[in-house]
Formats: C-alpha cells, structure tokens, sequence
C-alpha cells in the first residue's frame, strides 16, 4: 500500500498515477459526449455523416488517445487501437497509456461501442497482421485510420535494423532559457546539432514509412472501407521552435511523413477515399519539458491564448479537426496550399504570436511569473501522469497497481 506522488527526474516524470490516468481519460470522455450533445452530432448509425470503424494506431496519450475519444463518444465509432505500453504489476506501476486504454476500453464497453486495444509494436507486420485478423473477426472494414505514433525507436521490418529517433537541431547548438517544473528557477540549456546519421535514423523512426507500410497492409487486406480517409499528425510552429522542430531532425521526419502523404493520398483515392497530414498546434509533451525554450514558449502560449479565448488542448483540437475539416456538412476537407490540414490555425495568428513576442522578449530569472501561464503549462506535464486531475485523491493510498478505481 503506498500514496503514489509524482517522481521526477530531470524535468521529466517517470511514473504514473492509476486513478489518475483513468479520470483525465474519463474527463476527455465526458466532454466528447458534451461535445455530441452540444453540436448535435449523429452517428452513422444514426444516419449522420460520420466514421463508423476506426484504426488508431499511437492510441494510448495525446492526439492519438483524444482522436480515439473523438471518433468513438462523439462519433459513436467502433475502435481498434495499438500502443506500446509497459504493462503495471500489483506492486509496480506502468506507463501511462496503459491505464488510459484500460480505462477507454471500460469506458467503451458501458456505452455500448465495441472496441478492442492491442498492445504491440505497431512497426511490426506481426502487429499489422493482428489488426488485419481483428477487423474480419469483426466483419468490418475501416473508414478512418489515425496515424499518431511517436518513438524513440523503430526496427525496420525488412532488415530488422533497429534505428533510433533524436530531437536535435541541425547545423548549429540551439540553447536558451528552459523552466524547472519543480523549483520554477530558470536554466540555461543547449541542444547540440545533429551528427552522424541522426537526422536519416530519425526520419527512419518518425517519416512516413510506417505509416505508408500500414495503408497498403490494409489495403492489400481488403479491410480499408470505400471512402475510407487517413490522417497522421504535424507540427510546424512559430519562430522560438523552428531551429529545433520544423528545421530540426523532428521536421525532417515530418516533411517525409508529409511527402509520403501524397503517395497515401493518391493510393485512397482510387477507393474514394484520401490522406491529410494535419498540422496541431503546441502542447505540453515528455520531450518538450527538456527542450530549451519551448516550455516558456508555450507557458507564453498558454497565457496569451486563455486571455483570448482560443487556448485548446488535445481534446478542443481534434474535437475540431473532425467537426470542422474531416466530417463537414459539404464532405469537403478544407487544406492549405500543400494539401495539409491547418488546426494549428489559432495559435499562429499574427495578433497573438505577436503579443507572444512582447512576452518572450521580457521573461528573465526574476519576472518569469509574469510572462507564462505555469500553472496551466505544469498542470499539463503532471496531467500527462496522471496527476494534478481534478477529482482525483492523491491522498488515498494505492493497493494495486493494475486497477484504475
């Protein structure tokens, strides 16, 4: 028995709250329904224009766990999902996608969608296999498929050379001010440039290979229904970030995710059907918190988007990206001009990447307070544990790992 507290490391947490985990999921739940309430959305059982079977692939946190969310309690969709978790003990924790699964496929079941989790490596065929065998288990095929997995690493499927991801600049260091969630001092960090083959093993690990391996997997399957749309996820970003994301090893790997895209997109289109690569806005991630200057960019973000009114977390953006660009009333996706979908649309505003500027160009050791929104980016990074939900008690002691109640 044990009262679980946060342990980080290094500005990264490195354990999970079950209970925790479970109720943000349920949380993103609630408002989904809130969502299809409000909206007045129909299912396709009930006749609406919406995906009635959904692949998630990278299911379990972030945009893929809101996609996921999204297409089932909003959309009324049948999910498959698969994520890569470590699974908890009694006694010892696991990571936490694997309780937020846990607790989407209780949620699932109650409501009556039919739902399955796989946890595998995704790049593997034997994965891809799994889900095929699934879907004709199910008598069903696919008509959305969400490509939303982030890794360190990935082993070719053909060679079986395992390759590893970094997020490095390239060409020169990159440094600047990064905040300690903790002790909320400000430090001086430098990302030294990428070397080697760190930007070719990042684009192997983070492109869009896999994703492409994937569609034509399912296609070759007969298990991609007629019409059947697929979507991976992108960032692109302001000025503060573009040396170590969008001109970064990072935005390598998402430049070939979106150079493939057009590959997939020409595939789908002989069913129908299409592929987008959908550019969201910043949030708090893992990687984020280590990065120098990102997390006061988006404590900046944060405070200028909530004294507007536009500030959106992961369940605002894809409860918008399906509703507004994906399932519209003229069945038209809306795109720039490279094809891509633009729900970063909100955050790169002139008007507000402006008063951004004024932000970023006064924060200091001693006024840091004044210029970021930290409790709303450090509630984030604790959320993304499980902790700092709000109707969790933290207080009450923990007998079983493996339960989320």
């Amino acid at each position: 028995m044990a009262v679980i507290k946060p342990m980080i490391r290094s500005n990264i947490c490195i354990n999970a709250h079950p209970v925790g985990c479970a109720k943000d999921t349920e949380n993103q739940i609630e408002f989904a329904i809130g969502q299809k309430a409000k909206k007045g959305i129909k299912s396709a059982k009930e006749g609406g224009y919406a995906p009635k079977t959904v692949l998630v692939l990278g299911c379990s946190t972030g945009y893929g766990l809101s996609s996921r969310i999204t297409a089932a309690f909003e959309y009324g969709a049948d999910t498959i999902g698969v994520s890569f978790e470590k699974e908890p003990t009694v006694t010892k924790g696991g990571t936490p996608g694997w309780y937020n699964n846990k607790a989407f496929d209780r949620a699932a079941a109650k409501a009556g969608l039919k739902s399955a989790t796989f946890n595998m490596d995704a790049f593997s065929d034997e994965c891809r296999q799994t889900v095929i065998d699934e879907a004709k288990k199910w008598g069903v095929k696919f008509d959305l498929v969400i490509y939303s997995l982030a890794s360190p690493v990935r082993t070719d499927p053909d060679t079986k050379v395992l390759y590893k991801s970094v997020i490095k600049p390239i060409g020169k260091p990159y440094g600047g001010y990064a905040i300690d969630m903790i002790t909320e001092k400000l430090n001086t960090l430098e990302a030294q440039p990428a070397e080697g083959d760190d930007v070719a093993n990042t684009v192997k690990v983070m492109g869009g290979e896999d994703w492409e391996r994937w569609i034509k997997y399912l296609s070759e399957a007969g298990v991609l229904a007629e019409g059947c749309r697929s979507i991976a996820y992108s960032y692109i970003g302001p000025k503060y970030s573009q040396p170590v994301y969008r001109d970064g090893t990072i935005g390598a790997a998402k430049k070939d995710l979106e150079a493939r895209a057009k590959n997939i997109d020409a595939s789908l289109k002989k069913i129908g059907g299409g592929a987008y690569v959908s550019v969201n806005k910043a949030l708090v991630t893992r990687s984020s918190s280590v990065i120098p200057i990102i997390m006061l960019y988006l404590g900046c973000l944060f405070k200028v988007q909530k004294a507007a009114g536009t500030h959106e977390g992961c369940k605002e953006q894809i409860d918008r990206l399906f509703r507004e660009r994906l399932y519209t009333a003229d069945k038209v996706v809306p795109t720039d001009d490279e094809g891509r979908i633009r729900i970063d649309d909100l955050e790169l505003k002139p008007e507000i990447q402006a008063e951004i500027d004024k932000h970023m160009e006064a924060i200091n050791a001693d006024n840091v307070k004044e210029h970021i929104d930290l409790e709303g980016i450090r509630k984030d990074f604790l959320n993304i544990n499980g902790f700092a939900v709000d109707g969790v008690d933290y207080e009450k002691e923990i007998t079983d790992m493996t339960a989320i109640d």
